[in-house]
């Protein structure tokens, strides 16, 4: 009897060290770690630090300096790799795991797109708060292009970015999975709070694409409209990380209502999620936006939102949500300001859309895709 030929997976993601890629990395990785117990397949994983995302039965090779500098990353993606897959070859996928196409040989290659970047609205104080934000806005929509279509497939967490994707790289929506991120049901037991008025909460990073202004200017209007002591808003900032964290410190610190928290253990933010009155997220710019599915998980309370297409896609479920213009202060006030009315008649539960094809609802499913099994 003829014996099945293994075949080789290459998995990249050279860059991927921490927050969503880092969890998706390592879904993918222990979904490949049982893959080839099967024996038909091979698996190699080009990674920052193996100990990150360690799974048995696949080979890794670290490259620890790649974070280095882009001139070192693009070296690797496009001169390195090229050389490592003629080592480690024939190959039969290789699929990057963060948004370049690597220039490398294999019988079928894909990309996992991961930052909607491409797509920010960036403005010149993002110079001032993070050159990097608005800098990193602008190569990101270079990179995409750089040897994209010589892919496969592309994959897309949302339905508007692969509609965006498909515009601007001029690929079929044909060629680009759909894949959101699977949801799972948390281990973590919420700290129990004693919380004496209703709690408004954002989790986030201190990065101005944040847009914790538009929150800070709504409390502080409504506070004055309202009066002290009649809510809190927290924030999962200390005021003292870099120049955006201090500027909101420093402008909108001086608001009774406005707790900067600082950063909190899962335990301590999942209390939050299960006790706030409402969740606020005016990110203006998200691939997902990973706190709304997980104020989902444990809270059936409103869901305030930034009106741009990650959110709608994101919300989808059974909370009542309101979107408003993400830099319109006034708005998001009137939204806060009804729910704390107990008035909910601009929220109402966000429906999904159903998906076209090609699309994928596991790691499983999307590897049949990719592999043509």
């Amino acid at each position: 009897m003829e014996q099945s030929v293994q075949r080789t997976i290459v998995v990249s993601a050279v860059n991927v060290r921490k927050g969503g890629t880092l969890t998706i990395q390592r879904d993918c990785l222990q979904y490949l770690s049982e893959l080839v117990k099967g024996g038909d397949y091979k698996v190699y994983a080009l990674v920052h630090n193996k100990n990150l995302c360690y799974y048995d039965g696949i080979d890794y090779i670290e490259f620890p300096n790649t974070i280095k500098g882009w001139s070192k990353r693009l070296w690797c993606e496009y001169v390195t790799m090229k050389k490592m897959s003629k080592e480690i070859g024939p190959v039969y996928l290789w699929l990057s795991m963060h948004d370049t196409t690597p220039n490398v040989i294999a019988e079928k290659r894909a990309v996992y797109c991961q930052t909607s970047f491409p797509f920010y609205k960036w403005s010149y104080r993002d110079f001032y708060f993070d050159y990097k934000i608005a800098l990193f806005a602008m190569f990101t929509r270079f990179a995409y292009r750089v040897n994209v279509h010589k892919n496969n497939y592309l994959i897309s967490q949302q339905q508007w970015f692969r509609h965006g994707l498909s515009e601007m790289l001029s690929v079929p929506e044909s060629q680009i999975v759909l894949c959101p991120p699977q949801r799972k049901v948390t281990e973590v037991v919420p700290e129990e709070l004693n919380l004496d008025v209703p709690i408004f909460f954002y989790a986030s990073t201190p990065d101005c694409h944040k847009n914790f202004e538009t929150l800070c200017e709504a409390s502080r209007l409504l506070e004055k409209e309202l009066g002290k002591g009649k809510f809190k808003v927290v924030l999962t900032l200390s005021g003292d990380k870099n120049r955006y964290d201090r500027w909101l410190k420093k402008k909108w610190g001086n608001v009774d209502s406005i707790e900067f928290a600082g950063f909190m253990s899962k335990e301590r933010l999942y209390g939050y999620y299960k006790q706030a009155a409402a969740l606020v997220f005016p990110s203006k710019v998200e691939t997902w936006g990973l706190p709304i599915s997980e104020f989902m998980d444990v809270s059936d309370r409103p869901i305030i939102l930034s009106d741009l297409p990650y959110a709608h896609e994101t919300a989808c479920g059974k909370n009542p949500v309101s979107f408003f213009s993400p830099t319109n202060a006034n708005e998001l006030k009137q939204r806060m300001k009804e729910v704390l009315d107990g008035n909910l008649s601009s929220f109402q539960s966000n429906k999904p859309t159903e998906a076209l094809s090609p699309k994928a609802s596991s790691w499983k499913e999307l590897f049949e895709i990719l592999l043509n099994k």
